[in-house]
């Protein structure tokens, strides 16, 4: 999966959240090793300084952790992961409520909504 940066928020915090993303959804697993930091700064074309600020914020939240001479590694943790997911999948309902309820629809009509799109893509 390539980087892909914006203006909006600072960089190390987009990494963090990419990481986390690929920590989430597999494209990381629990217990493997990354690249080093400055192999993973020329991939994402950032500063290698940059880089280790977001990985070592990553190892502040339990995520990421480092063996002397190793590497850094992806926690073996399996409830930090899921914390992980359920957070990132909150993040993600909370974006979709708010924009339902501006389109004027309760929570009735948005899980009536949801049952009947899930409903259908099980008949596709």
């Amino acid at each position: 999966m390539p980087w892909s940066f914006d203006s909006s928020t600072p960089l190390y915090l987009q990494i963090m959240e990419q990481i986390k993303f690929r920590i989430a959804v597999g494209d990381y697993k629990a217990g493997d090793k990354l690249a080093s930091v400055r192999e993973l700064a020329a991939e994402a074309e950032v500063n290698p300084n940059t880089m280790q600020k977001a990985l070592s914020e990553l190892e502040r939240e339990g995520l990421l952790f480092t063996q002397r001479t190793s590497g850094r590694f992806v926690t073996e943790n399996s409830e930090s992961i899921t914390s992980l997911r359920r957070g990132l999948a909150n993040t993600q309902l909370d974006l979709f409520l708010k924009k339902m309820y501006n389109l004027g629809y309760d929570n009735e009509e948005v899980v009536k909504l949801l049952q009947d799109y899930i409903g259908q893509e099980e008949q596709a």
